[in-house]
């Protein structure tokens, strides 16, 4: 074979080496850009066309927190009257019978026959619920039982025995008794009053925060020893010539333990869980703010008020 053919076959091998390499049919880059796209065309559809809510309806609770949310809502009715309100938001919590109210009676029947009464705060909601459905022409089992049904007080009468009185005193002359100058006066033990029992609550956190979303809002949660919200427990806030009591559970979406209060700008407010705390000893003053974008507000606080 000839140089010339030998040159001539290399060449065509080479030819052939070009066309018989392997083909990658996927680009890496194209693979990486087209991922980074359809990620941040999903967050964008996610959070901006297609938002989904992540916050609880009243109707979406369980058969518990539904109780304790429609005792909530007895409670507040008893201090607002706003009865529009408050069928709306029984409206609201979809309960499985038509009436509202009579859903209050049954419910009220439930909690009487139950445990729930074995406190005074649980037996004054249920005479609360009593009252409440039976204004609008509504009964239950709750109505024969005398616990709750009975709003008087109990009467105890006590039989004292018959006084025993005693004889004239004689003229016996009393006896001389010689006490020395120098013998001290006897000494008296003051009187110490009782102290108050304690408060089933203690305010353990009491923070603030500047919001143009939550401009001047008290915002309060309560809870037990093990960190759980309570619902349906007052909360009362006090100034100069004024007070107001709301309870936890009306928003729950925020929380069964969640409640919260808008206040008016310069003034100063005490806050308490009435007969089950003591009042804050500092002041929640609704002053001006700024947040960190610089935007006016009013400074708001977050509360917390946990179970001793």
């Amino acid at each position: 074979m000839t140089d010339y053919e030998l040159s001539e076959s290399s060449a065509r091998r080479r030819m052939r080496s070009r066309y018989d390499r392997p083909r990658y049919s996927v680009s890496w880059v194209a693979l990486i850009l087209g991922l980074t796209a359809s990620c941040f065309g999903m967050i964008y559809l996610s959070r901006f066309l297609f938002p989904v809510s992540t916050e609880t309806a009243p109707w979406q609770l369980s058969a518990d927190a539904k109780n304790a949310y429609v005792v909530a809502i007895v409670l507040d009715y008893t201090h607002d009257g706003d009865l529009a309100n408050a069928v709306q938001r029984l409206v609201d919590l979809r309960l499985p019978v038509d009436d509202p109210i009579q859903a209050v009676a049954d419910i009220a029947c439930q909690l009487a026959t139950s445990p729930y009464i074995s406190t005074n705060s649980g037996v004054d909601a249920v005479r609360a619920m009593i009252q409440f459905y039976k204004l609008q022409n509504k009964s239950g089992c709750a109505d024969d039982l005398p616990l709750v049904s009975n709003n008087q007080p109990m009467v105890v009468t006590l039989i004292l025995p018959t006084p025993t009185l005693l004889p004239p005193p004689t003229k016996t002359p009393e006896p001389n008794i010689f006490i020395p100058e120098n013998t001290p006066a006897p000494t008296r033990t003051p009187f110490v009053p009782p102290t108050a029992p304690p408060a089933s609550f203690e305010l353990v956190v009491a923070n603030t925060f500047c919001d143009t979303a939550l401009s001047g809002i008290i915002e309060v949660r309560v809870i037990n020893r093990n960190g759980v919200e309570l619902p349906a427990q007052p909360i009362r806030v006090r100034w100069d010539n004024g007070s107001n009591t709301f309870y936890t559970g009306l928003k729950p979406e925020r929380g069964l333990g969640y409640a919260d209060y808008q206040m008016e700008q310069g003034r100063a407010y005490t806050i308490e869980m009435p007969a089950l705390s003591n009042p804050s000893t500092t002041p929640l003053t609704a002053t001006p703010c700024f947040t960190d974008n610089n935007q006016p507000a009013i400074l708001s606080y977050r509360v917390v008020f946990r179970e001793g």
